[in-house]
């Protein structure tokens, strides 16, 4: 595993995931990787007929953020710059196995393989969790057009399918810590008391992995 700090934000939709990627960059000085998303020109298309549309939308992420890292690896990770990202790039896994057909998602898995056989692995996962009303009313708040068109079906699945791939995650990679933190019950956005109870959490996560290497 990398020396150097590579931690990740994970979560569902609405979860905060960018706002806390922020807050760890700023409060330790590492640098802010955010995925492409308002950029993906299929995303309306894809909330309106998440058939038609789930191939394109998915294969545009999954080529963009292979780029974003392979672009970090380059010009931080390498040159031993901490980063803090607002994703993993297994998210793709786990939303192409929700919204493609059985024939898609394997022509799909075999790129991805491919793809990410090399991308550097972060040494802490953050995972934000929260319930089905909290995350709608955070989805509401930032008020992406594209998002209006979500079935509550949809997110409440993706919610599912997160804590499945945690939990699978978690087993097949002990050696990245994996820190959780329920939305429900921790405001980082507007308490400040809870944002400093995570960053806590990640200073001591990233602290046991320097002492240990």
């Amino acid at each position: 595993m990398m020396t150097i700090p590579f931690i990740t934000v994970e979560g569902p939709i609405g979860a905060g995931k960018t706002s806390l990627a922020h807050a760890i960059s700023s409060h330790f000085d590492f640098h802010l990787l955010k995925e492409i998303v308002d950029e993906n020109p299929f995303l309306d298309k894809f909330y309106d007929n998440i058939d038609e549309w789930s191939f394109q939308t998915e294969m545009f992420f999954l080529c963009n953020r292979y780029k974003q890292l392979n672009d970090i690896q380059r010009h931080y990770l390498s040159n031993q710059k901490a980063v803090s990202a607002d994703y993993h790039i297994f998210k793709n896994l786990i939303f192409a196995k929700r919204t493609l057909q059985e024939k898609e998602y394997t022509k799909y898995l075999e790129i991805y393989r491919i793809l990410t056989d090399d991308m550097p692995q972060p040494n802490v996962v953050v995972y934000l969790h929260a319930s089905l009303d909290t995350l709608l009313k955070r989805i509401e708040m930032r008020g992406r057009d594209f998002e209006k068109n979500m079935s509550t079906l949809y997110l409440k699945q993706l919610m599912a399918d997160y804590d499945d791939f945690i939990h699978h995650f978690e087993k097949s990679h002990p050696e990245i810590p994996v820190l959780r933190f329920n939305g429900d019950n921790l405001d980082f956005v507007h308490q400040e008391q809870d944002l400093t109870t995570i960053l806590q959490q990640v200073e001591d996560s990233l602290y046991k992995r320097s002492t240990t290497l």
